[in-house]
């Protein structure tokens, strides 16, 4: 069922459900650049029937509204706007990826409705001490961050640019994604389920413009507007060891500062091998109550 939701600012909210509307609520934060298709495959779906699933376009992607200047922070009033336009109580949240930081911040600013978090391949805030932030980093990747930092407009010009032709032809964000991943991460693109679902995303994502795109990149890569050594819920944190996207030190900084974090680390696991972890995952976050 898909929901269309005004914010209280105006903006349209695209938010989708499906699974058991009795069960247990997961709101799902799509990684970058995502929409409400690229979290959970559906095969996972399947296999867990007692789930309330709800994921929404962030703003800019898909359908939704653009909200010029967000930060990650933003996603918690937006997340509580569609947690009470669905009657939602008490929820868990689950991020990837660029997804993550946005999960954190609802676990941060949203404690009282907040129940569990996962966060999944997250990268740590650019502004964390003590962090060498691109050590471990694929070159590719250092190079687009750098660029989002040193020069805002060229890198809006060249994410327009790779969004047109992405919108021509998806599968040109899965190739250009190969470069500098692990042979499992390569594996697991190559699954056509996975694929499939990235290929539906990315289209829905980019199909009206870059700026869902555009925003997450610089929200991600300025203050994310809480510390998540604020975060007093408990969080499942997850993490592969062979990771070129968020690489492994971002884990550790994070785990270092959560105050509840239940951290995960998979040594043969490069960034998409969250895929792989997201049924256990799941099973963490729909513990009852009075377990957590």
């Amino acid at each position: 069922m898909v929901h269309g939701i005004r914010t209280r600012d105006g903006r349209r909210l695209t938010v989708e459900e499906y699974g058991d509307p009795d069960a247990s609520p997961v709101v799902l934060l799509h990684d970058t650049p995502g929409c409400r298709f690229g979290v959970v495959p559906p095969h996972v779906v399947t296999a867990h029937p007692h789930i309330r699933f709800i994921a929404y376009d962030r703003p800019g992607y898909g359908d939704s509204d653009r909200l010029p200047g967000r930060r990650v922070a933003d996603a918690a009033r937006d997340v509580a706007e569609l947690a009470g336009a669905l009657g939602l109580g008490r929820f868990s949240v689950l991020g990837v990826s660029g997804g993550a930081p946005h999960a954190l911040a609802c676990a941060a600013l949203l404690p009282s409705r907040v129940r569990r978090a996962a966060v999944l391949a997250s990268p740590a805030p650019p502004d964390a001490r003590d962090l060498r932030w691109f050590d471990g980093m694929a070159a590719s990747r250092v190079e687009e961050c750098t660029r989002a930092l040193t020069d805002p407009l060229d890198f809006a010009e060249r994410l327009a640019a790779r969004a047109a032709g992405i919108r021509r032809d998806p599968a040109q964000l899965l190739v250009a994604l190969r470069d500098g991943l692990t042979d499992s991460d390569r594996r697991i693109l190559a699954a056509p389920a996975v694929a499939e679902m990235l290929l539906r995303t990315y289209r829905e994502a980019l199909r009206g413009s870059s700026y869902g795109w555009l925003d997450d990149g610089l929200a991600l890569l300025s203050s994310w507007g809480f510390d998540p050594a604020a975060v007093t819920r408990p969080v499942l944190l997850w993490h592969g060891g062979q990771d070129t996207f968020s690489p492994v030190g971002h884990f550790t900084w994070l785990a270092d500062r959560i105050p509840r974090a239940r951290p995960v680390l998979r040594q043969d696991a490069g960034h998409f091998g969250a895929l792989a972890a997201l049924p256990d995952v799941l099973d963490w976050l729909c513990v009852p109550p009075a377990s957590s």
